[in-house]
């Protein structure tokens, strides 16, 4: 091997540029210079220089794009290696012999391509070159037809490179993506590599151990397939009377019986045929779009099977329900891949939430545990989470639906006002306008609001359910007076499970302790809770979107904006003689000395402080 790059080392220093130039036109020019090929793709490397490269990509690629459609397939090489004598003789057989000969070359020069287009010391400039002439050569290298082999080969090779995110890819994503078929082959590469990775894993998993660095390689070219899965820009708004834009005008897109008549219509026009269709001889808008749709399905679920790294992980989830769902063919598959996310916990359920909701909401996903799991993501935690505004805003919409049950309904809003007293401020915003949305649809719940303990007899509504059977066996909807000492919550906040949580034995004593906190926002906005529970006709419910962003930052933001009309001053009359007065302290009595010594004039600074506040000491005492 090192004898061979020693001889293309040689060679690249014997010829020069203008040298190259010649011997690419005279390959160009007449068959009898054909040996020429061989010489010029020696220079087709990641180590020969960019202006040497260049200069030979250029005539080979003159050269067999116009001979491409008559050669013949790649897999026929091998089987034609060594023909026969009385083969050889024939004109036809040589003929084929030599365009199986040109076959193999151009399989050469594909390789060398590729080989450029992923080497990290290949010049910007030079790369996206390469990557237009290797587009040119699938665009027609399958006999006029889109040459999806070599398409997958591309893709293969530039998802296995070391080569990041913001080089090749990024070009192809930017200058070929736009091109419908180009999209539909490049689902169907990565759903094939993607089910390559997953069995790689699983003989893996067979193994005893698993290097480090494939672990760290397998990484690489997940981030590389969710790149180009969530930048193919998605097929939607297609009816019958719509145009498509492809990369070649013959290939999937175009009926069986017409694709030969079609390719010899191309080849008369001489004209790159990518941005309409052909009449008759296209398959229907519909049609393409529910192709593409197949596809694109395929696609992400056998993405979705891979063990994802928890930074795509969490990509994945956040933009799912958005990106992904509508354009499933059948979104209910999803349901195994989010289920499991939610069943995760913590940052991840909350970011699967979205999705799942979508799913229940506009798919029929029935989920029997829905409403367990959401009440265990309430935590101090999810205050602080990143993606707390979009939870924030989906609680609000899974406890609209009038069907919840009321003991559902009174444990998360009791779980809420026990958070109310623990979180941040913004935090607290927030829950009172969930709790005031929540007392605002399930009236069953408003004696949370208000509850009398007299003679030490609470009256508790246990209409919460079948669940409650247990204390009522004659009727769940009775009332049962229970005898208790007052000032008992009877309230399990460490209770995972909201039936067992005896939330309607229990009252919104937090969301009163509110009224005294000590940010002005949250005083405020319990205060408005209160009216508005009291006229309740004249109210509606309150946008939880508002809130669900909030920090310190936004509170101070808003709080210096306010416009106050009148000022707390500190003003008296008199000059106070005391720190606190009788009135600050009710029940307490503060003795006064009239009799107080007059101060020394002469005495020095320090002893004058010192009796000063032994004065004060005394007159407080």
């Amino acid at each position: 091997m090192a004898s061979v790059e020693s001889k293309k080392q040689k060679r690249q220093n014997i010829y020069t540029l203008s040298e190259l130039k010649t011997l690419g036109n005279q390959l160009l020019s007449s068959r009898a210079h054909i040996n020429n090929l061989p010489l010029l793709l020696t220079f087709v490397n990641p180590s020969s220089p960019p202006h040497y490269a260049l200069e030979s990509l250029l005539s080979l690629q003159s050269f067999f794009l116009s001979l491409l459609p008559t050669l013949p397939p790649s897999s026929s090489s091998s089987s034609t290696n060594k023909p026969s004598a009385a083969a050889a003789d024939s004109k036809n057989d040589a003929e084929f012999i030599y365009r199986t000969w040109l076959r193999s070359k151009f399989d050469d020069l594909v390789q060398s391509l590729i080989d450029i287009a992923i080497s990290s010391q290949s010049e910007d400039v030079l790369r996206e070159i390469v990557l237009d002439a290797i587009m040119e050569f699938v665009k027609v290298g399958n006999g006029g037809r889109f040459h999806s082999a070599l398409y997958h080969k591309f893709i293969t090779s530039t998802v296995h490179s070391t080569l990041g995110l913001d080089g090749l890819l990024d070009l192809l994503i930017s200058k070929y993506f736009k091109f419908i078929d180009v999209r539909y082959f490049t689902y169907i590469s990565l759903e094939k590599l993607a089910r390559t990775l997953m069995a790689n894993d699983l003989s893996n998993g067979k193994s005893a151990s698993v290097d480090s660095n494939n672990r760290s390689r397998s990484s690489i070219e997940l981030h590389k397939i969710h790149h180009m899965l969530s930048h193919i820009p998605p097929l939607e708004g297609l009816d019958e009377e719509s145009e498509y834009e492809m990369w070649n005008g013959s290939g999937i897109f175009i009926k069986e019986g017409n694709k030969n008549k079609h390719t010899e219509s191309l080849k008369a026009k001489d004209k790159p045929a990518k941005t309409k269709r052909s009449g008759d001889n296209a398959v229907s808008a519909v049609n393409v779009a529910k192709k593409m749709k197949l596809k694109f399905t395929k696609a992400w679920l056998s993405f979705l099977a891979l063990p994802l790294p928890i930074d795509v992980y969490k990509e994945v989830l956040v933009a799912l329900h958005q990106a992904v769902i509508p354009h499933l063919s059948n979104p209910i598959m999803l349901c195994d891949f989010l289920t499991r996310s939610y069943d995760i916990g913590g940052v991840t359920s909350v970011m699967a939430l979205g999705s799942l909701y979508v799913l229940m909401t506009q798919h029929g996903l029935e989920y029997p545990n829905f409403y367990e799991k959401l009440y265990a993501l309430l935590e101090p935690s999810i205050f602080m989470a990143k993606h707390r505004a979009k939870f924030f805003q989906l609680l609000d919409s899974c406890l609209k639906s009038p069907l919840l049950p009321a003991y559902l309904a009174a444990a998360f809003a009791k779980k809420l006002s026990r958070l109310a007293i623990s979180v941040p401020p913004s935090g607290a915003l927030v829950i009172i306008a969930l709790i005031h949305n929540l007392l605002r649809r399930h009236p069953s719940i408003n004696c949370l609001v208000h509850r009398d303990d007299g003679d030490g007899t609470a009256m508790v509504d246990l209409r919460a359910g079948k669940e409650f059977s247990d204390c009522a066996e004659d009727s769940c909807n009775s009332i049962k007076t229970v005898k208790n000492k007052q000032g008992i919550d009877h309230f399990d906040n460490e209770e995972s499970d909201p039936i067992r949580a005896n939330a309607m034995r229990s009252s919104l004593w937090e969301i009163d302790s509110l009224r005294h906190h000590y940010c002005p926002p949250v005083s405020r906005f319990v205060l408005s809770l209160e009216s508005d529970l009291t006229v309740r006709a004249k109210t509606t419910e309150v946008a939880v979107k508002d809130f669900s962003s909030g920090s310190y930052a936004t509170i101070f933001r808003e709080e210096i904006r306010r416009r106050v009309k009148q000022v707390p001053l500190a003003f008296y009359k008199a000059t106070p003689t005391c720190l606190f007065s009788e009135h600050d302290f009710a029940g307490w009595t503060f003795d006064f000395k009239e009799d107080v010594e007059p101060i020394n004039v002469s005495i020095t600074s320090e002893e004058r402080d010192l009796n000063f506040a032994k004065r004060q000491r005394t007159e407080c005492s």
